[in-house]
């Protein structure tokens, strides 16, 4: 009788493995068909991404035959309702790469489009730095009579800059560096005086260091760290702030990638390197500090570089760069993506709706900068935080990593 049991419970166990595994081919089965319908669906998914409260308003679609292209319009519900209000105004977005910052910024702009209950109808495309592509686009956007073009990015900027100046359809910068500082404009308070009107992500470079001063007031290192392909970086972030520094005494250190294929391995030396010499002037480190420009492959390895450097304080000058947890720059002074993406988003529906010109408007620079806090990182360096940042930071993290402050920004 308990052999008999035996047997019987084995069997029971048997099909019951055979039904758990049949369940879960089942699931993978499932798993891959919505992968594939979903890859269908959105066939420019490895390079555009937004935010998902868009979906409220928008529908996002694409073309397998076509990846590089996005069309974004109304949500049915609401079309009829704008139509009443005239034509959609036709927007270009010209995207150069993939990047999380422009993941960013066409989220802010839809939703300033949105809110502005703006009637207008996106393409954008991803002409991926190709000159040939890139004209074709600007032939597409004339032919069918755009009204406004965003160039999403320093690189997308420059290039329109260098082959659509004083061309027909408006252009409007977003997410790029000083145009200023490369040349594209005069000053900051002229306008272009032709189709351009530029948006900047940099802050005044006098500005930039005057609270990193603040930040530590006796200063004595400064290490800043960026990638030698990034042009637009080196040219408007890197080396005016560090002749700036060099002015006022401080000893610079310019922590150069040189080949962004490698910058873990680069940083890894890097890094070190530079505390070795900081502690040369600076014993203890408690006035030397590491400045991360807006080089994306830089700043995505801020785990690395906190590893490397220490207790040496790491400042960013993107505000995106502190994050929850423990993969953060302690500090960040300067204008986020979603805070230029909103002052472009203005500039656009400005120049859609007839109020402005764009080559009447002035660099447009958010100001005051967005200051950003992690408190989890300061406790871990052994940092106290001066507060007259804590009293105006735009983002804080608590000692938990987690988000106590978000000022416009959902933390949930």
């Amino acid at each position: 009788m308990i052999a008999n049991h035996t047997r019987h419970n084995l069997t029971f166990r048997g099909l019951a493995i055979r039904g758990i595994v049949a369940a879960l081919l089942a699931l993978s089965l499932t798993a891959t068909a919505t992968a594939t319908a979903t890859a269908e669906m959105r066939p420019f998914s490895s390079w555009f991404k937004y935010g998902s409260e868009i979906d409220a308003a928008w529908d996002v679609t694409g073309d397998a035959a076509k990846p590089t292209i996005v069309s974004i319009r109304r949500k049915p519900a609401e079309k009829q309702s704008f139509e009443k209000r005239g034509a959609a105004r036709r927007v270009l977005v010209l995207y150069p790469r993939p990047s999380s910052a422009y993941d960013i910024a066409i989220t802010k702009i839809l939703n300033v489009f949105d809110s502005k209950e703006m009637n207008a109808e996106f393409t954008v495309i991803n002409f991926e730095l190709n000159q040939a592509r890139g004209k074709e686009t600007i032939q597409f956007a004339e032919k069918n009579k755009f009204d406004l073009i965003f160039a999403m990015g320093s690189e997308s900027t420059a290039w329109l800059y260098d082959n659509y100046r004083n061309g027909s359809i408006p252009v409007v910068s977003v997410c790029s560096k000083d145009p200023v500082e490369l040349g594209q404009m005069k000053d900051y308070e002229s306008g272009s005086q032709n189709n351009f009107a530029f948006t900047s992500l940099n802050m005044p470079v006098e500005v930039q260091l005057a609270y990193v001063m603040e930040f530590k007031p006796g200063l004595k290192n400064l290490a800043i760290l960026v990638d030698s392909k990034n042009i637009s970086a080196v040219q408007t972030q890197a080396e005016p702030i560090a002749a700036r520094a060099r002015k006022q005494g401080i000893q610079v250190f310019m922590g150069t990638v040189q080949n962004p294929a490698k910058a873990n391995e680069e940083l890894a030396q890097i890094i070190p390197d530079a505390v070795r010499t900081m502690q040369k002037s600076d014993f203890d480190l408690s006035n030397s500090v590491f400045l991360i420009t807006g080089s994306t492959t830089v700043f995505r390895e801020i785990r690395t570089i906190n590893e490397k450097a220490g207790r040496v304080p790491v400042v960013s000058m993107i505000p995106e760069i502190v994050t929850a947890g423990r993969d953060t720059a302690v500090l960040a002074v300067g204008i986020s993506f979603e805070s230029n993406a909103h002052l472009a988003a203005v500039y656009g529906t400005d120049i859609l709706s007839g109020r402005s010109k764009p080559g009447q408007l002035k660099v447009g620079i958010v100001s005051p900068p967005d200051i950003a806090v992690s408190f989890l990182k300061a406790r871990e360096i052994g940092l106290r935080v001066p507060f007259s940042f804590f009293e105006t930071a735009t983002f804080i993290y608590d000692y938990e990593g987690h988000p106590a402050r978000m000022i416009g920004r959902k933390t949930n």
